[in-house]
């Protein structure tokens, strides 16, 4: 197969409406071969079935050393922050899961939860009585503290993080550069901390994982500083998106905002409906063929580096009316992934947007959107969706 040119999935028009862009893919080519700006060839599963097998299939490697193709594009971390989940496949990929795997088990979640509301409180305080960009007043940052709670990261230090995330995620042109940029920023600063946590440990997940490296071998150095990377990137972005993707549904549908008020539809319906709906992540983590291949009755060669299209499933006709926002649903989404790759961080992620949304309504009862629906911007990315800025008025 020919690969499409990079405009056919990577224009503006699926930055502002992906939804549309997928559903054509989905009819016309559900297992799609394109090539990203830089020249890579990918491979995109759209339809639900075949994602959700894909997602679970011991043929594609998370390991880019499996992969046959070129190009760069936001496909591979450089090489001292390699040794993290994302990157894995098993036994290593178990080994290193299970050592986090406790701190972000729902159960030791739950117990976060007067810290995540105490900070929701102390965010939303802060709030005037003029319009107000939610996504600057209270999905951004409330993450991001969260995480670097648990973590052990010092307040001083959190806004450089947030920062370089955001410079992570970013689909401008240049971003790959920016991307790396920093990332060695990141790195340069967790090796620093590591090394004062080990002089002085605290009670967090980080000197936990020093711990486990020190006392009980259970892994390497370069593993320990990637590790923690990926908790703190990730346990930051998915968060950050559900909270400002949920407000954002409930703004745009009036009745199922009366229902969450009037106490008739909870608020984990909420979330897990706008993980369908509207996911925060648009791709799951690419993966790469370890041998020659068909997927939807397409043959992908041994090497092919493949991306499964989390939203284009979840709107695939596997559910009803999928493109209604209905959280009446039985939740059987991928927004989290599926299988041994599963989000850590789920648990977490869906505590922080209970509590950030039952909290916004609770304090701005007449809560509604500052600005026209259609006037909002998306942040152009091809792998998260989550928007710019949230207006919001009361």
């Amino acid at each position: 197969m020919t690969p499409a040119p990079p405009a056919a999935l990577f224009g503006d028009s699926l930055m502002s409406d992906p939804h549309t862009v997928y559903r054509d893919l989905r009819q016309e080519s559900p297992v799609h071969c394109t090539t990203t700006p830089d020249g890579a060839t990918v491979w995109v599963i759209t339809r639900y079935q075949d994602v959700r097998a894909a997602l679970t299939d011991d043929r594609l490697s998370l390991n880019k050393a499996n992969a046959h193709t070129t190009g760069q594009y936001q496909s591979s971390m450089p090489p001292e922050l390699d040794a993290h989940l994302l990157n894995m496949d098993p036994p290593d990929h178990t080994r290193l899961r299970r050592l986090v795997a406790k701190a972000f088990a729902a159960r030791h979640v739950e117990t976060l939860r007067p810290r995540i509301q105490a900070s929701t409180d102390e965010l939303l305080s802060a709030i005037s009585d003029q319009p107000t960009d939610l996504m600057e007043a209270l999905a951004n940052p409330l993450p991001m503290t969260v995480i670097c709670e648990l973590l052990g990261i010092p307040d001083q230090d959190r806004q450089d993080f947030r920062g370089w995330t955001n410079s992570l995620l970013a689909a401008a042109p240049g971003a790959a550069l920016e991307s790396r940029a920093a990332m060695r920023n990141m790195h340069r600063y967790l090796v620093d901390i590591i090394a004062a946590k080990r002089d002085t440990p605290t009670d967090d997940l980080l000197s936990a994982m020093i711990e486990a490296r020190d006392e009980h071998d259970s892994l390497s150095e370069p593993e320990l500083v990637a590790m923690a990377f990926l908790v703190l990137f990730g346990g930051y972005d998915n968060a950050v998106n559900l909270i400002g993707n949920a407000t954002l549904a409930l703004l745009l549908h009036p009745d199922v905002l009366a229902s969450v008020r009037d106490g008739h539809t909870p608020i984990r319906n909420v979330l897990e409906e706008t993980l369908r709906w509207n996911p925060p992540f648009t791709l799951g983590v690419r993966r790469f063929a370890l041998e020659d291949l068909a997927i939807g009755g397409v043959e992908i060669p041994a090497g092919a580096r493949i991306w499964v299209s989390l939203i284009s499933a979840n709107r695939d006709d596997q559910f009803e009316e999928s493109d209604r926002f209905r959280p009446e649903r039985t939740p059987a989404h991928l927004g989290f992934g599926h299988g041994i790759h599963y989000c850590l961080g789920a648990p977490l992620a869906r505590l922080e947007g209970e509590i950030a949304l039952s909290s916004l309504l609770r304090q701005f009862p007449a809560l509604v959107l500052a600005v026209p629906a259609q006037e909002l911007a998306w942040t152009p990315s091809f792998h998260r969706r989550g928007l710019k800025e949230l207006p919001i008025a009361w």
